[in-house]
């Protein structure tokens, strides 16, 4: 699994191979559609993705979540499972 930081698979995304993205990490937050208010948080917090994170899952990572890649939040959860 190559999850980006809010926990999305990136060898998964149909939006890899469409806009040539090269995960968030890789291009620093700013993937085809802007820039990446999650992985901005994660930065400043100096997170290794949001799954580290206190608020862990967030508002905001629970919006995202509602739309294109809804299994992010579990595949964090999974991640920290098998990474603690």
């Amino acid at each position: 699994m190559n999850l980006s930081i809010c926990g999305i698979d990136c060898d998964e995304c149909k939006y890899k191979a469409e806009n040539d993205c090269q995960g968030c990490r890789a291009i620093k937050g700013t993937p085809f559609w802007g820039e990446c208010a999650l992985y901005i948080c994660a930065i400043k917090k100096n997170l290794p993705h949001c799954g580290k994170c206190e608020e862990f899952p967030c508002g905001m990572l629970k919006e995202w979540a509602t739309g294109e890649n809804p299994e992010r939040i579990q595949n964090l959860i999974d991640y920290n499972k098998l990474n603690t």
